[in-house]
């Protein structure tokens, strides 16, 4: 074969090695972004909560979290928060291959810490699922969750193994491996957002928090991490350009994608609970859940307006605190304390389109089908765009505007 002949095979070959290693450090970069801002947000809300005691902020962002007297719960669940954060830092460290060639002996350490940690958030996890302390989701991503922890723990194990044989190509195989599937909680958070940004609260229940599209993610924070890997070590392998460049584009359409959803969540979830973190006000939630448990609800609204007129600067009497109280009060059944709570809401912000909503919800809860339906239609007055009052209005077949 002549000369010409295989210049052009030459440079297709080199332009397609280029566009793998290209796709893959773009990946790597964005992941070390979306990794460390995961971390910072969790240290950050969690941590700065736990040391000013406000452990009911913990349930403003988990649907079942601090237990006041669940001692084995709560541990099970801050371990699994604290490694958690050590995963994303100690696991993104592990990715740099600077870290890895020049500190080799920094390399082997962090690494036995995030095989302890993935290890840890695996026990953790199966903990609180197999003893119902997440009450939220259905059957199918409970049994997920149970399998994504053994998986968790069979990676770990292997990627160990490999290393002590000294076997460090597979062993960096089955630690990428290792890396996804523990990190399968930060690519549903990314899927999820996104999927929000772009359809809305579309297939799934938010107080049950269980649908078709959680059942999906459920799978995918697994199955599609785990697919493109596969996908990228096969096309290293592979003699053939073309393929390496369509798993290059894949790498890098995938990439944008996870990019796109590390900034959903960024501005949905992870900005605002670094700043609720920041607020060193006391949690008008803690304060009131403590006087429903002892004295009922109607003690604690008389609270809330006295604290309210008394030390308005103390408590954050913010629309979140009270939100994140009614929906803790519709997990435990407690319907009727939780509209109370929501009422109180829709009192002290009027115009928010979402104290309205999330009051419907509670009386829809409560079997109220006619108040739900006014409220839902209150909620989508003030914010044309609520997409899932639209949602809740249609399957109560009420119309969107009262009178249509």
């Amino acid at each position: 074969m002549s000369t010409a002949v295989w210049t052009p095979r030459l440079e297709l070959s080199s332009v397609a090695d280029k566009s793998l290693r290209a796709a893959a450090r773009f990946w790597f970069g964005v992941t070390l972004i979306g990794q460390f801002a995961f971390a910072f947000s969790v240290a950050a809300f969690y941590g700065l909560t736990a040391l000013r005691g406000d452990f009911q902020a913990w349930n403003r962002v988990l649907a079942h979290g601090y237990e006041a007297g669940a001692t084995m719960g709560n541990t099970a669940l801050a371990g699994h928060i604290i490694f958690a954060t050590v995963i994303n830092i100690a696991g993104a460290l592990q990715l740099i291959p600077g870290v890895r060639n020049r500190f080799p002996a920094f390399h082997r350490w962090n690494g036995r810490l995030f095989v302890l940690g993935a290890f840890t958030q695996a026990i953790t996890g199966l903990y609180l699922t197999l003893s119902g302390r997440r009450v939220v989701g259905d059957v199918t991503q409970h049994v997920i969750s149970v399998l994504g922890a053994l998986l968790i723990m069979f990676c770990a194990a292997v990627a160990l193994r490999y290393a002590m044989a000294r076997d460090f190509t597979t062993h960096r195989r089955w630690a990428l491996r290792l890396f996804l599937v523990a990190s399968a909680s930060w690519f549903f958070r990314l899927g999820f957002f996104l999927t929000l940004v772009l359809f809305g609260p579309i297939g799934f229940d938010p107080t049950t928090f269980s649908g078709p599209l959680l059942t999906f993610w459920s799978l995918a924070q697994y199955l599609l991490p785990l697919g493109v890997l596969e996908l990228y070590l096969r096309a290293q392998e592979h003699t053939g350009a073309l393929r390496r460049m369509a798993t290059a584009g894949v790498l890098f359409v995938l990439t944008l994608g996870m990019g796109a959803g590390i900034g959903a969540v960024t501005m949905a979830s992870w900005v605002p609970n670094v700043k609720a973190a920041m607020d060193p006000r006391k949690s008008i939630a803690q304060a009131l859940s403590a006087t429903i448990a002892s004295s009922g609800i109607d003690a604690a609204v008389k609270q809330y307006r006295e604290l309210k007129a008394a030390v308005p600067g103390t408590y954050k009497f913010n629309e979140a605190e009270l939100n994140s109280l009614g929906y803790t009060l519709i997990r435990e059944n407690k319907f009727k304390e939780a509209i109370r709570i929501f009422q109180l809401n829709v009192e002290a912000f009027p115009q928010s389109g979402n104290t309205y909503d999330s009051l419907a919800e509670g009386y829809m809860d409560d079997g109220d089908k006619a108040e739900a339906i006014a409220n839902y239609q209150k909620s989508l007055q003030l914010n044309p765009k609520n997409r899932n009052a639209e949602v809740m209005l249609q399957k109560l077949n009420a119309p969107p505007v009262p009178g249509r």
